[in-house]
């Protein structure tokens, strides 16, 4: 039994500490890499859809300004429905999407919940305006230039778990305009990969 807690112990210092490591890593004066992968699929109700969404995505946390730099490249394509199963692939196009200098919040109060076993207690947001959207290269003809939607960006993980990855998930959601687009209330979930 004081083997248990003795371990139980130990790994809620471990995951005390890498928690404080890498928000005093973000806070200090180093830049902190995230990047990924972006693979989902957009709500029915969407025109057209459900949509295929796949791409990649980098995210700079800039040190102790709290602000941060994101970006993803996004392919979008209808697949085809039950009730239009001949059609997949129309209208394939191409997202670019920027937000610099969005705020760092060490909290994820109003992020998307992921399914168990994801601790969604641990893990930060960013938030902010979009610096840039494009549709195939243009601006988007569905934001304003400059562009005008929110964008909120989670990264979560699994702590306290031998083997676990503390930032391992993360959501995209955007606001309007940008969301009649992507979806009002979809919630685009992707994958933090290992920087070296």
């Amino acid at each position: 039994m004081k083997s248990r807690s003795l371990i139980s112990a130990a790994g809620a210092i471990s995951v005390l500490a890498l928690a404080f490591a890498t928000a005093a890593l973000a806070q200090g004066n180093s830049p902190v890499h995230f990047k990924g992968l972006i693979n989902d699929y957009t709500a029915s109700s969407v025109k057209g859809g459900p949509w295929e969404l796949h791409g990649t995505w980098t995210l700079d946390l800039q040190g102790a300004s709290g602000n941060s730099n994101f970006a993803a490249d996004l392919t979008m394509s209808n697949y085809g429905t039950p009730a239009n199963p001949a059609n997949p692939g129309q209208t394939p196009h191409v997202h670019h999407v920027v937000m610099n200098g969005a705020t760092v919040q060490w909290n994820m109060d109003g992020c998307p919940a992921y399914p168990a076993p994801t601790n969604n207690n641990f893990g930060f947001q960013i938030t902010g305006l979009v610096s840039l959207i494009t549709g195939n290269g243009q601006p988007a003809p569905f934001d304003t230039v400059p562009p005008q939607s929110p964008l909120t960006v989670c990264i979560t993980g699994v702590t306290g778990e031998a083997g676990s990855v503390a930032f391992s998930n993360i959501t995209l959601v955007f606001g309007a305009p940008a969301s009649n687009h992507f979806g009002v209330g979809t919630v685009i979930h992707g994958v933090v990969t290992p920087t070296n």
